[in-house]
């Protein structure tokens, strides 16, 4: 049991730093909005998937957090923590006892749409950008999207590891 516990904390520590460098090394700027487009989504969505509704949103919160604070946008940071760990508990609680790769595209799509919804709320209400927050909307999709079609294509690709199924879910897993 303790072992077990330690491989969770682990690999979660892991996801967390994961997501903190998909987010640092792929960033694709916006001037209009002076944020970036990243992959550090298709991480999030993995967080929640394999590691489930506890450790998942953590790990999703954590790294994202850290990210927002290494880039100088701490003042993101608690937004982010929040908005990333929705994000892997809706995909966590939308996957976990439907463990099939086809359960990862409506999972993503709502981790998405929580995101896109989450930060214009954010920047609306409590940056006070009002309506100019409508702005961040479109990248916010156009990373979502690559959110979806990366974590979906990694799902796939795991499906084919009997070592990543056993390594997430132990001995004699179903497809995720």
């Amino acid at each position: 049991m303790k072992y077990k516990r330690i491989q969770k904390t682990v690999i979660s520590s892991l996801f967390a730093a994961l997501i903190l460098v998909a987010t640092l090394v792929v960033q694709i700027p916006i001037p209009a909005t002076h944020g970036y487009i990243n992959l550090g989504d298709c991480f999030v969505i993995l967080s929640g998937i394999l590691l489930g509704p506890v450790s998942g949103p953590l790990a999703a919160g954590i790294g994202s957090a850290l990210t927002d604070v290494i880039t100088g946008y701490a003042v993101y940071a608690p937004a982010t923590f929040i908005i990333k760990a929705l994000m892997a508990l809706a995909v966590a609680l939308i996957t976990i006892k439907r463990k099939n790769v086809l359960f990862t595209i409506p999972a993503a799509l709502t981790a998405e749409i929580i995101m896109t919804c989450g930060y214009y709320v954010f920047e609306a209400f409590i940056l006070k950008y009002g309506p100019a927050a409508l702005s961040g909307v479109p990248m916010n999709l156009i990373q979502g999207g690559a959110g979806i079609v990366i974590s979906v294509l990694m799902v796939s690709a795991i499906n084919r590891s009997e070592k990543l199924k056993q390594m997430f879910y132990g001995k004699g897993s179903d497809e995720i």
